[in-house]
């Protein structure tokens, strides 16, 4: 029932933002009463709380899914595309109530997964060095700071929606560009050739 109660919680905080689900919406949404939402959580804050690490567990498992045989560019095209296609159709409000509403539970469990993630991500820079695929002069740390940030900004806020773009297409207008300028000439060949053979649909 709990991990029932997660998932159905999770679908329902990321449609419809944090704030908009009171504890008597979640409940009736649910279809529980409230004594069973207290039976496994203390209160929303605890329920969101679990519902943070079940989102983010599960980011993180789709990104160990990926092959690691692949050139190193190409693997961290993949990463992000799988990012970009998991919060595309969240509601931004989800996002802004996070951190206006609450700021310090976010900063936890951003703490808490932080650390795996940014290695993860750390890991495919380097190996892209070492390879040949991504320049020898970028700052791994850094180049990794600015691809987020400009993730966030293309699917978290509202500010490219007005464009209308596919998922597909807004991944390669935003974050696929910045990994392009990664690349040498060796990633950037094998980094289009696999874009293209994604076959993404052409905006219309």
């Amino acid at each position: 029932m709990k991990e029932e109660i997660l998932q159905k919680s999770l679908k329902l905080f990321l449609e419809h933002g944090i704030r908009e689900m009171s504890n008597q919406k979640l409940v009736d949404w649910l279809g529980i009463s409230t004594k069973t939402i207290y039976k496994y959580f203390k209160n929303k804050e605890d329920l969101l709380e679990q519902v943070l690490y079940l989102y983010h567990d599960g980011q993180y498992e789709m990104l160990l899914s990926l092959s690691s045989e692949q050139n190193a560019a190409c693997h961290f095209f993949n990463v992000w595309q799988i990012a970009v296609q998991t919060e595309y159709n969240v509601n931004h409000i989800f996002y802004e109530d996070l951190h206006h509403y609450y700021p310090e539970l976010g900063k936890k469990v951003e703490g808490v997964i932080a650390k795996k993630f940014e290695e993860h991500f750390l890991s495919i820079i380097e190996r892209g060095i070492e390879q040949g695929a991504f320049r020898k002069n970028i700052f791994p740390q850094v180049a990794l700071r600015s691809v987020l940030t400009l993730h966030r900004a293309a699917v978290r806020t509202e500010d490219f929606k007005r464009f209308g773009l596919s998922a597909e297409n807004l991944l390669l207008q935003t974050t696929a560009s910045y990994i392009r300028g990664l690349c040498t000439e060796t990633g950037l060949y094998a980094l289009d050739e696999h874009i293209q053979s994604l076959r993404f649909p052409e905006e219309q």
